[in-house]
């Protein structure tokens, strides 16, 4: 086992992986910028390094520093959380050259999934259905002519993307010759790469996601699935385990497809396959995550084992001690995150001080956040505050708790997305397990109706 592991983030992920590395009697060394001085994560770690000023480009992305911060405190390996560094194949390969063990999957793993034209190749020739379409287009000619084999709506997708950025919808060929251009325009800016491939477009699928875990001797095993379907602008919002889509016979063909691909990638360590499901059951490959994922707590609450410990465990060389057999699914959980953002204004981020914070308790809830009370908000990063987190008997009894659970969390100084979450789970479409990723599409004025008439009652 590792004796000192640097871990490349911040907040609330910097955190988890902390708790981790104590459970298994293994040091900790926070990076933080400037802006983050105060920040739990650095106050928790056994020593903290400063890796430059505050915005992400001069700090948590200045690979030389965090390399630096490795040599002067010690550390034998490094993690890199989610965001950030952590699908990076550059990093990955750099920490390797310098003596640090890389706690994720290879770098070459990391490069071919990251790319999604790629990725979706190697699904292909590992039997994993993918929805119809192309290569890499290298015109708009291309485009149009795929459309035409395919039929409208159709998709254009950054191969290099992520969250949302670079995709756009074409429901005719007029709209698929403006947005073409519009895609590989924000692609270039967001990732320095144009290219762009054609998929035919699901108009109302649900997005289901299977957790991979991976050893160093080939064993690849899947640990249920979750639905991540409310989305906004392709970001997650809400997260549940297991999909009240998926039974026992979906599950494991989902399961088996994404470990055949995982296997086929040479996959080690932690790492999501995401499916789109469709209106009749059938499932198509998306893309592949090389990373810990936000959602991660809902897979831990609902199978017993601890997916952090087990990347650490895996980079030092461990194997699995159990099998796929043994990894059962019991039980329900649904994740919120709880932002700092107000959702009444189209979910605009509101930075700022943290006067009060009260985390929620009781029967089957986990909280993981960096906040505490008097704790700054920077602007200079994500809004996440905090991940609440549900388990339950069943369905009924998780969204239950957490209801209770947004009641009892407090955050005075700032707006959060908490009236949000409990207007969602006071939805019909929601509560009847029936919510898509045209969920807020279709219900967002009902929702916003509901924040309008709470903030009303609590004001009088």
């Amino acid at each position: 086992m590792f004796k000192k592991i640097l871990i490349a983030n911040r907040g609330e992920i910097a955190l988890r992986i902390m708790r981790a590395c104590r459970e298994l009697g293994v040091q900790s060394v926070a990076i933080h910028s400037t802006a983050d001085t105060s920040s739990q994560h650095v106050k928790y770690a056994d020593e903290s390094v400063c890796v430059g000023r505050t915005s992400s480009a001069e700090s948590y992305l200045r690979v030389p520093n965090i390399i630096a911060a490795a040599e002067i405190t010690g550390a034998d390996a490094i993690h890199p959380g989610y965001g950030f560094l952590a699908e990076n194949p550059e990093f990955a390969e750099i920490c390797a050259e310098n003596g640090f063990t890389w706690i994720g999957p290879p770098a070459e793993v990391i490069r071919q999934m990251g790319d999604k034209a790629t990725a979706r190749t190697m699904a292909v020739a590992a039997e994993v259905p993918v929805v119809p379409g192309t290569g890499l287009v290298a015109s708009v000619e291309d485009a149009v002519k795929a459309a035409a084999e395919f039929g409208y709506p159709v998709i254009i997708k950054a191969t290099a993307g992520g969250g949302g950025k670079g995709m756009r919808v074409a429901w005719d060929e007029d709209e698929l010759m403006k947005n073409y251009v519009a895609a590989r325009t924000e692609a270039g800016a967001s990732f320095g790469n144009d290219a762009v491939y054609i998929e035919k477009y699901l108009v109302n699928p649900r997005h289901v996601e299977v957790q991979l875990l991976g050893d160093g001797s080939g064993n690849v095993l899947y640990f249920g699935e979750r639905d991540c379907s409310i989305q906004r602008r392709h970001q997650k919002l809400i997260e549940e385990a297991p999909s009240p889509a998926v039974d026992a016979d979906l599950r494991r063909r989902m399961g088996e497809a994404a470990v055949r691909l995982a296997k086929r990638v040479g996959y080690t360590s932690a790492g999501t396959v995401e499916f789109l499901l469709d209106e009749d059951g059938s499932f198509y490959f998306m893309e592949m995550n090389t990373r810990i994922q936000v959602e991660h707590p809902v897979t831990e609450m609902v199978t017993g084992y601890d997916l952090m410990k087990w990347m650490i465990r895996v980079a030092a060389g461990e194997d699995f001690t159990f099998t796929q057999d043994d990894v059962v699914v019991r039980g329900h959980a649904i994740e919120c995150r709880i932002n700092a953002e107000n959702p009444e204004r189209d979910f605009m981020p509101c930075p700022g001080r943290v006067f009060y914070y009260h985390a929620p308790g009781g029967p089957g809830i986990r909280v993981d956040t960096h906040v505490y009370s008097d704790y700054m908000v920077p602007p200079h990063y994500d809004s996440l505050l905090a991940k609440i987190i549900a388990y339950g008997e069943d369905r009924e009894e998780a969204v239950a708790r957490m209801r209770r659970a947004l009641t009892e969390c407090v955050f005075e100084g700032l707006p959060t997305s908490t009236p949000f979450h409990l207007e969602v789970l006071e939805n019909p479409v929601f509560l009847a397990g029936k919510a898509t990723t045209r969920f807020l599409d279709e219900e967002l004025p009902q929702l916003q109706e509901g924040l309008r008439v709470r903030a009303k009652s609590e004001e009088g």
